[in-house]
C-alpha cells in the first residue's frame, strides 16, 4: 500500500513537468509547420511578383506606321501581310522564313507575329515587377517616359495563352513553352510506361513470391539505398546505357534502317528510361507497402476457397492495394516531372524550336527551358522563367489531382 502511494505521489509531482515538455513541443511542432507554410507562400508571391508587371518596348519601326496605300497593314489580308513582308526584308530571308515557316500555311496571326518580330523589331528597354506597377506606378511612367521618350509603356502578363502555345525563340516577347511541355509529356509518359510496371511487377514477386534468403534480402536492401543515389548518378548511367550502349535502338536506327550516328541517341526514349530508372526504386517500395497492407486474412479467405497463389493476388491482394500504388505513383510522376540534372547529362536541348513527333526525337523540358531562362543575363527571361515555374507547378498539381482522383476511385470501388 506504501508502495503504491509513492508512485502515485512520484506520479503526480512528474505531471507539471510532463505537461510543460508537451506544450514545448506542440508549440515546436505548430512553429514549424507555420514557418513552412510561410516559406511556400513566400516563394510562390516571388513567382506571381516576376511573372506580371510594367514593360517599355523600344522599336525599330513603329507599328502605328505600319501601312499599304493607308490602310494599316494588321487590317490587311494573310496574302498580302506576306508580301508586305517580302518587300521590307531582304531576299535571303525571307527565302529562309519561307523555308522554316512554310508562311502560306500559317494562321494570320502567325502572320502579324512574324511582322512585329522581323520589321517592327521590339526591344525590352526595361521591365518591372508585379508590386512595383502597383505601388510605384506613378514613378514608373515618369521613368518611361523620361528615359525612354520614343518606347512603349505597357502593363505585360508574361504567363498568356500565346507564351504556353509558342515555341523557344531567342527574342523574349515571342518566347513560349510549347515545345518544353510537349517534350516533358512525352518523357513522363516513357517513364511511367516503363518503371509503372517493372516496379510493380517486382514488387508483387518480393512481397508475395520471394523466398527469404541472402539474395533476395541484398536486392531489397539495395532497392532502398538506390532510392536516395543522386538523380545525376542516373544521368550518367543513362548517359552510358541509353545513349551509348543502346545508341541503335534509342535513335531508332533500327526501326528506320539509318545509321545511328546520323540520328543520335539523345532522344526522348533514352531521356525517358534515364527518368523511369530514377523513379522506379520509389515505385518499388511504395507499392510493397501498400501490398504489405493489405490483411492477410484476405489472402487466407482466397486460399480457402482454392484459389491458388496468383489467382489471389490478381484478384483480391492487387485490387486492394490499388490505392496505395497510386500514393507511389503520384511521387515517382512529381518527382520526374521536375528532374533537371539527368537530363542534362544525356544531352537535352536547351533550344529546340520544333515539337518532338516521337519518342525518337530531339528534345528539351520544362525543367531545363527553367535553368536556361534563368541563366540569361536580360532580367525579361527571368519573367518568362518565373512564368514557366507557375505552369510546371499548374501542371504538376492537375497530374497529382488526377492521380488522386484515380485512387480514391479505386478505394471506393474495392
Amino acid at each position: 500500500m506504501m508502495t503504491s502511494r509513492i508512485k502515485e505521489q512520484k506520479t503526480a509531482s512528474n505531471l507539471p513537468a510532463r505537461h510543460r515538455a508537451e506544450r514545448i513541443w506542440n508549440g515546436g511542432l505548430i512553429l514549424s509547420t507555420l514557418l513552412g507554410v510561410l516559406f511556400l507562400v513566400l516563394l510562390l508571391v516571388k513567382i506571381v511578383n516576376d511573372s506580371f508587371g510594367y514593360m517599355v518596348t523600344e522599336y525599330g519601326v513603329s507599328p502605328n506606321a505600319m501601312a499599304v496605300n493607308g490602310v494599316p497593314v494588321w487590317d490587311l489580308p494573310k496574302e498580302d501581310q506576306v508580301l508586305f513582308l517580302q518587300e521590307n526584308i531582304s531576299p535571303g530571308r525571307f527565302k529562309k522564313l519561307m523555308k522554316e515557316n512554310a508562311l502560306l500555311d500559317r494562321s494570320q496571326k502567325e502572320i502579324e507575329a512574324l511582322i512585329m518580330q522581323e520589321i517592327a523589331e521590339p526591344k525590352v528597354a526595361q521591365t518591372w515587377t508585379l508590386s512595383q506597377s502597383i505601388f510605384q506606378r506613378s514613378e514608373i511612367q515618369t521613368t518611361a517616359s523620361q528615359d525612354y521618350p520614343q518606347g512603349e509603356l505597357s502593363f505585360k502578363a508574361w504567363l498568356n495563352w500565346d507564351f504556353i502555345t509558342s515555341p523557344q525563340s531567342s527574342d523574349p516577347l515571342s518566347a513560349g513553352i510549347r515545345t518544353a511541355i510537349m517534350g516533358s509529356l512525352f518523357l513522363i509518359a516513357v517513364a511511367v510506361l516503363f518503371s509503372l510496371p517493372v516496379g510493380l511487377g517486382a514488387a508483387i514477386y518480393f512481397e508475395e513470391f520471394a523466398v527469404d534468403n541472402w539474395l533476395n534480402r541484398l536486392l531489397k536492401t539495395n532497392i532502398n539505398n538506390l532510392a536516395g543515389v543522386p538523380s545525376i548518378i542516373y544521368g550518367i548511367l543513362g548517359l552510358a546505357i541509353f545513349v551509348r550502349l543502346w545508341e541503335p535502338v534509342t535513335s531508332g536506327a533500327i526501326l528506320s534502317g539509318v545509321d545511328a550516328v546520323s540520328l543520335n541517341g539523345r532522344t526522348i526514349l533514352s531521356g525517358g528510361l534515364t527518368l523511369g530508372l530514377l523513379v522506379l526504386p520509389i515505385v518499388i517500395i511504395n507499392s510493397q507497402e501498400a501490398l504489405r497492407g493489405v490483411p492477410y486474412t484476405i489472402r487466407e479467405a482466397s486460399y480457402g476457397v482454392g484459389a491458388t497463389k496468383w489467382q489471389t493476388v490478381w484478384s483480391h491482394v492487387l485490387p486492394n492495394a490499388i490505392p496505395g500504388i497510386m500514393t507511389g505513383a503520384i511521387l515517382a510522376i512529381s518527382r520526374a516531372f521536375g528532374e533537371t540534372a539527368p537530363l542534362v547529362v544525356i544531352g537535352a536541348s536547351t533550344y529546340i524550336v520544333y515539337d518532338p513527333a516521337s519518342i525518337f526525337s530531339k528534345f528539351t523540358a520544362l525543367p531545363i527551358q527553367i535553368y536556361q531562362w534563368t541563366s540569361r543575363p536580360q532580367d525579361e527571361f527571368r519573367n518568362l522563367a518565373a512564368a514557366s515555374i507557375l505552369v510546371l507547378l499548374v501542371l504538376l498539381l492537375g497530374m497529382n489531382t488526377l492521380a488522386i482522383y484515380l485512387r480514391n476511385r479505386y478505394r471506393r470501388t474495392y
